[in-house]
């Protein structure tokens, strides 16, 4: 029993109760510092102390709970939570649990006993759902009557400035001191949807943050495609995206999970979360909001979360094989083909047409967007040019050229091209209907996708969509996938092949992530300087500690010291000025190159140390360095990311970093694999293969770089605010890397 208390929850509802509308505003950030997931007393962590594997809430009792509480119910014609009860008490019968209304002030609700405060039900809910203005009151009782979960759909958080943050922050508190499980702020009714029993096949599971945004994908229902759950997280005080995406991988009817995001509430859980699908082959597909400035400030205005930089968002969603897409057709269509489409035996796509422009414009896309159409062999177009006419083409786009599909020729056609090995798709489509020749070209593929383990895509392309051969035949099965655009074709047959061959491969970073220091953080530790930027020449032995190769060169503090270095360095040599508060030496012509004499090295030091004076800034002395001159100029560095902490970022380096601004970024740990695939990724990766005569530059060693900076990534991550090892010089293959300049800051 709650004693004390009960008073004063008895007066916040009579204060509150009717207050609460029938649906949130807007959905806001939490500003309280989430748990970490996984990070119980036995859970592995790395070596920067995080989490290594997702901790999977276990929801079942949320989605199909067998008691509920509506806290603030109501019956009273025109009172918004009139309207929410009687959906609740709809959704109850429908998943067979018992609904227990409380008011404080009514005897019964629709007919149900009315209870007046949770204290007083008959039995342990594990349910509560708060139809009240301010929650916090609520949520202490609840964590007394051991209520496992509860949703809040209370607005007037984050979003409504400093004072509401302080309110979610108290909010946060007292759900993680509860052990309860909430849901909200700021949700709505999305969760207690009706969902088709009729369905078959594997289903989507739906996450959003914005509830409208998950219509499209809702809807889905209606054109035969299986949805299980909705989970509208709100402002996400303490479930969040990352927690469904967590337990909808681990069900066994989930085919896919479709998720609309506007911000995220941890980059660490969200990768974790994306990593446990990734390891059980279920494909996230997710739209992101925040690809520009003005997608991003209205996000944070709806939801008020960090949309993350863009760039470290898309590429840490590319690393854990989430599946982005940019339209809620996209999500939609996307999302049902990769839940309900088995396993591709090959990756060739196939265009099957009745016109050859169709089949021409068709495949000029697929080609552009990445798919692979095979050329068939001579044996299969010979095979082919039995039921079509020689002066068509049929080696890949086929074009049939109309006539056969009205016969019995039509399924020969698409039986043949089935049974090449290299086909695994086959796309045909359908750009109006022509009955009865596109109604029989329709069953006939129907009819060979139900023989097939092939997938069969049709793209109907009448705006119309009111036609017996779409509604019926093609809607009518569950085998071949119907789209209406060639654009939402494309998208998800690229998305389908990719994630399965993603997930053939993956093997998780967390598994290999480093969980205890290494050596070089030891040897590191004693360089940092916590607040400091460093000297070139400490950030340059920070490298050093990690095995990352420098030129040969000497720190001095005299002109005849300068000579002798250059002497025991070698001509022609490079003398930089060094100093912690040097950011860009070039600029204020603190660098001499190619010197060759120890006359020049004499002028170079007085020269450098004057314009120091001059400028006012302090040195440590005067490096004498090694002339690497034959190479690749190559720039990789260290930043911290408001969600993801620490990101590795490699580029073109030199001047054309700040032209042309050709970088890829990786958000640690990852593998040597995704150290690859960054430098696929940059525009001018062909620099590396060597061009107009220049040999191929040594692609193993700037891969080992790009690790080990990984490496001082994941150590040093809570010491190093910013590492930049401009430019990297990438020699010829087989003689190595070195790091020409760095800049290291500390935080």
């Amino acid at each position: 029993m709650l004693g004390s208390t009960h008073g004063t929850l008895t007066t916040h509802f009579r204060a509150r109760v009717e207050a609460c509308g029938e649906t949130p505003r807007n959905a806001v950030h939490s500003t309280a510092a989430p748990a970490a997931e996984g990070a119980g007393p036995s859970a592995p962590v790395d070596v920067s102390g995080r989490p290594l594997h997702a901790d999977v809430p276990d929801l079942d009792r949320f989605f199909r709970p067998e008691s509920v509480a509506v806290i603030g119910a109501s019956d009273a014609e025109g009172r918004p939570n009139t309207g929410i009860t009687r959906q609740l008490i709809a959704w109850a019968d429908r998943v067979g649990a018992r609904l227990h209304p409380v008011h404080p002030t009514r005897a019964g609700v629709f007919g149900l006993t009315c209870h007046a405060c949770v204290a007083d039900l008959p039995e342990q809910v594990d349910l509560a759902v708060l139809l009240v203005a301010d929650p916090l009151p609520v949520i202490e009782e609840l964590a007394e009557s051991k209520v496992k979960f509860a949703v809040a759909f209370a607005s007037g958080f984050a979003e409504t400035g400093d004072a509401g943050a302080a309110a979610q922050a108290r909010l946060t508190a007292a759900v993680q001191r509860s052990g309860l499980r909430l849901l909200g702020p700021n949700t709505n009714l999305n969760a207690f949807e009706a969902f088709r029993d009729d369905l078959d096949g594997p289903a989507i599971a739906l996450i959003t943050q914005s509830g409208h945004q998950g219509r499209p994908v809702y809807t889905l229902q209606e054109l035969g495609i299986r949805l299980s759950h909705w989970a509208p997280t709100g402002n996400e005080a303490d479930l969040e995206t990352s927690d469904f995406i967590s337990y909808f991988a681990e069900r066994p009817e989930v085919g896919a999970i479709a998720c609309y995001v506007e911000g995220l509430k941890d980059g660490r859980s969200f990768l974790l979360a994306a990593d446990r699908a990734a390891r059980n082959g279920v494909p996230v597909v997710a739209v992101k909001v925040g690809r520009t400035e003005t997608g991003a400030r209205m996000a944070a205005s709806h939801t008020g979360k960090l949309t993350g930089a863009d760039r470290v968002v898309d590429a840490a969603m590319r690393q854990f094989g989430v599946i982005r897409v940019d339209g809620l057709d996209e999500l939609q269509d996307t999302a049902a083909l990769l839940a309900r489409a088995r396993k591709p035996v090959a990756d060739g796509v196939v265009v099957y047409s009745i016109s050859g422009g169709t089949g021409a414009h068709f495949s000029d896309l697929a080609t552009e967007a990445g798919l692979g159409l095979p050329t068939l062999s001579r044996a299969k177009q010979d095979e082919l040019h039995q039921w079509i006419p020689e002066y068509l083409n049929v080696a890949n786009p086929v074009d049939n050229g109309g006539h056969p599909v009205g016969d019995w020729r039509g399924r020969k056609i698409i039986d043949a091209i089935l049974a090449d090995p290299a086909v695994g798709v086959l796309i045909c489509p359908i750009t109006g209907p022509f009955p009865p020749m596109s109604d029989k070209l329709a069953q006939d593929l129907v009819d060979a996708a139900e023989e097939s383990d092939k997938l069969i895509c049709v793209i109907w392309g009448s705006p119309v969509g009111t036609e017996e051969a779409y509604r019926t035949t093609l809607l009518g099965s569950s085998r071949v996938a119907t789209f209406r655009t060639f654009g939402n074709c494309i998208t998800a047959v690229r998305a389908y092949l990719g994630h399965h061959r993603f997930t053939a491969a993956y093997r998780s970073p967390f598994d290999e992530a480093p969980r205890t220091p290494s050596p070089s953080y030891r040897k590191a530790q004693a360089l940092m300087r916590p607040g400091q930027q460093l000297s070139e020449h400490a950030a340059k032995q920070l490298l050093r500690a990690y095995g990352i190769r420098v030129p040969r060169e000497q720190l001095v503090t005299s002109a005849a010291a300068a000579v002798r270095a250059a002497a025991l360095v070698g001509y022609p040599v490079v003398m930089k000025a060094s100093g912690p508060q040097l950011a860009h030496k070039s600029e204020l012509g603190l660098v001499k190159v190619g010197l060759t004499s120890a006359s020049q090295i004499r002028d170079a030091y007085r020269e450098l140390t004057d314009i120091a004076r001059y400028e006012n800034v302090p040195l440590d002395g005067v490096l004498v360095c090694q002339m690497v001159e034959k190479g690749v100029e190559m720039v990789v560095g260290v930043t911290q990311d408001d969600l993801f902490g620490p990101t590795v970022t490699v580029g073109l380096g030199g001047v054309l970093v700040e032209i042309l601004n050709d970088t890829a970024v990786r958000v640690p740990p990852f593998g040597e694999d995704q150290a690859r695939a960054m430098l696929g990724e940059l525009r001018g990766h062909a620099l590396l293969e060597g061009v107009r005569g220049a040999p191929p530059a040594d692609v193993e060693a700037l891969v080992e770089v790009v690790l080990r900076v990984q490496r001082m990534a994941l150590e040093l991550g809570g010491e190093l605010s910013e590492l930049d090892i401009n430019p990297l010089m990438v020699l010829p293959r087989g003689q190595g890397a070195v790091a020409l300049d760095a800049l290291a800051i500390c935080r």
